[in-house]
C-alpha cells in the first residue's frame, strides 16, 4: 500500500480553490488538475508500505498528542523544477510541531524523513515535459489579484492511502488522528 499522512481542508477552502482553478483552467491546457477531493496538506509521505510498518505507524500516531493547527493560505505558487502550481500554506508553529511529532513518530517504523524543508501547500495542478515551468509561469500570470481563502483550524491530520491511475489519484482515509483543543 502506498501511504501519506496530510491534514484534510475545511469545505469553505475546497469551494473557494474550486472556484478559482475552475476560472484558471483552459480549453487548451496541457495541466494536469487535481481533483477537489484529493486536495490536502501533506505533512509526510511515507510511500509503499507494508503491513508490518502499517502495524506499527497506527498505534504510533495515535499516541501523539498534538495541538490543533490554524490554517492561513496565503499564496499561489509554483515548483518549477517538479512542475507544481500550489496553494501556499503559512507554516504556524502549531502545524510545524504536527509535522516535527509526526516525523519522529514514523521513523521507528521505518519511515526517512523528507531532506527539504517543510513547505505546506496544497498542489492544485501538475505540468509534465519540456517547457513546463513555461506553462506554470502562464498559469500564475492569469492571476490579476491575490485571492483570499477562508481560515481554519485544522481538528485532525490523516492517514491516506493512494491509488494511482492513468487518469488520476484517487485518495482514502485508513485513519483519523485528532488533534487536542489548545
Amino acid at each position: 500500500m502506498r501511504l501519506f499522512i496530510g491534514i484534510p481542508l475545511a469545505g469553505a477552502v475546497i469551494d473557494e480553490l474550486s472556484a478559482l482553478t475552475r476560472r484558471l483552467k483552459a480549453g487548451a491546457d496541457t495541466l494536469r488538475w487535481a481533483a477537489p477531493e484529493t486536495w490536502h496538506i501533506t505533512l509526510q509521505f511515507l510511500g509503499n508500505t507494508t503491513p508490518e510498518q502499517c502495524s506499527c505507524l497506527v498505534p504510533t500516531l495515535r499516541r501523539l498528542h498534538l495541538p490543533r493547527t490554524p490554517v492561513v493560505i496565503d499564496e499561489l505558487g509554483i515548483f518549477d523544477r517538479a512542475g507544481v502550481f500550489f496553494a501556499g500554506v503559512k507554516p504556524a508553529a502549531e502545524m510545524i510541531a504536527i509535522y516535527e511529532g509526526v516525523v519522529a513518530a514514523t521513523g521507528p517504523c521505518g519511515f526517512a524523513a523528507e531532506i527539504r524543508p517543510f513547505h505546506p501547500h496544497i498542489t492544485l495542478a501538475r505540468s509534465k515535459g519540456d517547457g513546463r515551468a513555461a506553462k506554470l509561469r502562464e498559469l500564475k500570470a492569469k492571476i490579476s489579484q491575490h485571492p483570499r481563502f477562508t481560515r481554519f483550524v485544522a481538528s485532525e491530520f490523516l492517514l491516506y492511502e493512494a491509488f494511482l491511475s492513468p487518469t488520476g489519484s484517487r485518495y482514502e482515509v485508513r485513519e483519523r488522528f485528532p488533534l487536542k483543543s489548545a
